[in-house]
C-alpha cells in the first residue's frame, strides 16, 4: 500500500457566499423536513417544527448553526420568558432535533 499525496480543498474554493449559505440553509431545512417524513411524521409535525425553527432563525438573524449556548439562553431565557412553557418546550425540541 502506497501512501498517497492530500491537498487541501480550501486552497481552491473561495468562501461560500451569503447568499449561497442561506440557499444552503434551506437545503439543509428540506432534507430535515423530507428525512422526518420517510420516518413517518404527520405533516403537521413536521410543519409545526418547521415553524418554530422559522420563529427562532428570525430572532436570531442568522444561520442557526451559528447559534451559541449564549444566544440559545437568551432566546429562551429572556425572549421566551412569559411565553407557555408548552411553547418553550416545543421550540427547544425543535432547535435540538
Amino acid at each position: 500500500m502506497a501512501l498517497a499525496v492530500v491537498r487541501d480543498l480550501r486552497e481552491h474554493w473561495a468562501p461560500a457566499s451569503a447568499e449561497e449559505l442561506e440557499r444552503f440553509e434551506t437545503d439543509v431545512l428540506s432534507g430535515f423536513v423530507l428525512a422526518r417524513a420517510s420516518a413517518g411524521l404527520a405533516d403537521g409535525t413536521n410543519r409545526g417544527d418547521v415553524g418554530h425553527l422559522e420563529q427562532i432563525r428570525t430572532w436570531f438573524g442568522r444561520l442557526l448553526w451559528d447559534m451559541e449556548p449564549a444566544d440559545v439562553d437568551a432566546y429562551f431565557g429572556k425572549v421566551l420568558q412569559n411565553s407557555p412553557s408548552g411553547t418553550r418546550l416545543a421550540r427547544s425540541q425543535a432547535l435540538t432535533t
